[in-house]
């Protein structure tokens, strides 16, 4: 969300346009769906989820 604002971008996310325990995210006019947020997600599907709502691996810092 943080990234959004910096950058004047509309972040949100919609719980209801996901099933179980996914939810969608908005990003400005992008959209990706996020699985389990309460699990560790592969490497790979984050790299998928950033091209798909359009940003770079650099646009994000490493949290632990």
């Amino acid at each position: 969300m943080e990234i959004g604002r910096e950058r004047g971008v509309s972040v949100r996310t919609d719980s209801k346009r996901g099933k179980g325990s996914h939810i969608t995210l908005y990003y400005g006019d992008r959209k990706t769906v996020v699985k389990d947020r309460r699990k560790e997600l592969p490497a790979g599907l984050v790299a998928a989820m950033i091209r798909q709502l359009g940003l770079g691996r650099g646009d994000f810092r490493r949290v632990h």
